[in-house]
């Protein structure tokens, strides 16, 4: 049996989930029961998109993140998750948002990060980047 790679989410496909975009909402829910691994910095950027940009009410945003938090497993930050950030926004040329995302992917063990606002292809040290929304 061929071990499908661990996948990590980023914070932009999962908002898709609330997103009035049908095509990209149908694709965060399947990637989001297929499960996967986020970080706390994805639950928090959800939390800050979710309130400011998408007028989330608290309670609602607690039931969001909470369904997310049920499906998905979640990785600590740490100091050496920012040490590795840094450095991959520096070797890449990466927004430090971005490299910390892919930081916690690295050091979650994840060979595959989703995600719409880096490179599609692009490897980064041991982990490739695919737009899951990219047309096939």
């Amino acid at each position: 049996m061929t071990r499908t790679p661990d996948r990590f989410l980023d914070s932009n496909v999962l908002l898709y989930l609330a997103s009035s975009d049908t095509r990209k909402a149908a694709i965060a829910e399947t990637l989001l029961q297929g499960g996967g691994v986020i970080s706390v910095q994805v639950l928090n950027e959800i939390a800050n998109v979710a309130r400011r940009k998408m007028g989330l009410s608290w309670p609602e945003l607690a039931d969001f993140l909470g369904a997310v938090r049920g499906l998905l497993r979640v990785e600590n930050l740490t100091v050496a998750t920012h040490e590795r950030g840094l450095a991959l926004a520096e070797r890449y040329g990466l927004s430090l948002y971005d490299a910390m995302i892919a930081a916690a992917a690295l050091e979650a063990g994840c060979e595959l990060l989703l995600s719409e606002d880096m490179q599609h292809g692009m490897d980064l040290g041991g982990i490739r980047v695919e737009n899951p929304f990219a047309a096939s």
